[in-house]
């Protein structure tokens, strides 16, 4: 058992010591051979210039093309890095044009509002009425219902059957007021039934809407003088609504007059009431 053990570790140390004498060996080449090259270098002959030469260009080939694949991979780093790069800046470009274009649109927006605003307080200024100016919640719009819903209410002594414009053009009535909000019932309305007058022929009669954009002229007398293109106003009957508020004008067509409003009803924003007569009332 013991001379096992003795065998192994000889072994062992065979083995080290071979290994020790291939590494001297090898360090002992290396060493002469860089020696023949030194001297081979300082030995000048054509044969042996040709040849360093040679060896010279091997080497430095061998150089760049053992180099190329670092460079690649450095250029292609370097593309896909410049890459998301641009495309971060891209991003930041556009959020900061979607900012800006957000910031002139709001601008405009208040611009827009501002010269509404400013445009009743003129006619507001230039009426005889006392008028009162709202803005419109709510757009109520159906195939035969039309009504718009304004924030103001009793708290500013809004009554029912006020005269609501749209600039100086009449567009409806009040019909239901609370503390905060009202509701207007529009001359399109099929429950809307406002008298008026025609200009220049005076002809009296009913304007009923349809729930259309074209409410009609109904209990026209027989002889009425109504043309076509004539304008259309409140008449002022039974004491409703002032009179010579502007509406529209007629448009013939067959048996049937129109009347073609000068506010577009879905465009509408800001309205006036006309609170005067009322008040007087």
């Amino acid at each position: 058992m013991d001379t096992s053990r003795d065998d192994v570790g000889i072994a062992i140390r065979s083995a080290f010591l071979r290994k020790g004498t291939q590494q001297r060996f090898s360090l002992f080449a290396l060493t002469v051979l860089c020696l023949i090259l030194i001297f081979f270098e300082n030995f000048q002959t054509i044969p042996l210039n040709i040849f360093r030469s040679v060896i010279k260009d091997i080497v430095y080939r061998g150089a760049v093309v053992a180099s190329f694949p670092s460079k690649a991979f450095s250029k292609s780093f370097n593309f896909f890095e410049n890459h998301f790069t641009v495309y971060s800046e891209y991003n930041e470009l556009v959020r900061e044009h979607d900012e800006l274009k957000g910031s002139i649109t709001k601008s405009d927006f208040l611009e827009m509002e501002n010269n509404q605003l400013r445009k009743l307080i003129d006619e507001q200024v230039e009426s005889p009425s006392n008028l009162l100016s709202a803005r419109v919640m709510l757009d109520k719009q159906s195939p035969y219902l039309n009504s718009l819903v304004i924030n103001i209410g009793s708290n500013k002594s809004i009554m029912n059957g006020m005269a609501v414009l749209d600039g100086k053009n009449f567009i409806g009535r009040i019909v239901d007021v609370n503390f905060f909000s009202s509701r207007v019932l529009l001359i399109t309305d099929l429950n809307s039934k406002i008298p008026v007058i025609s200009e220049p022929s005076g002809s009296h009669a009913i304007l009923s809407g349809h729930g259309s954009n074209k409410p009609s002229l109904q209990y026209l007398s027989d002889n009425h003088k109504i043309k076509e293109g004539d304008k259309i106003y409140t008449s002022g009957k039974e004491g409703i609504f002032s009179p010579g508020l502007m509406i529209g004008e007629s448009k013939i067509n067959k048996d049937n007059i129109e009347v073609l409003l000068f506010s577009d009803l879905k465009q509408i924003t800001f309205v006036n009431i006309n609170t005067g007569d009322k008040k007087k009332k």
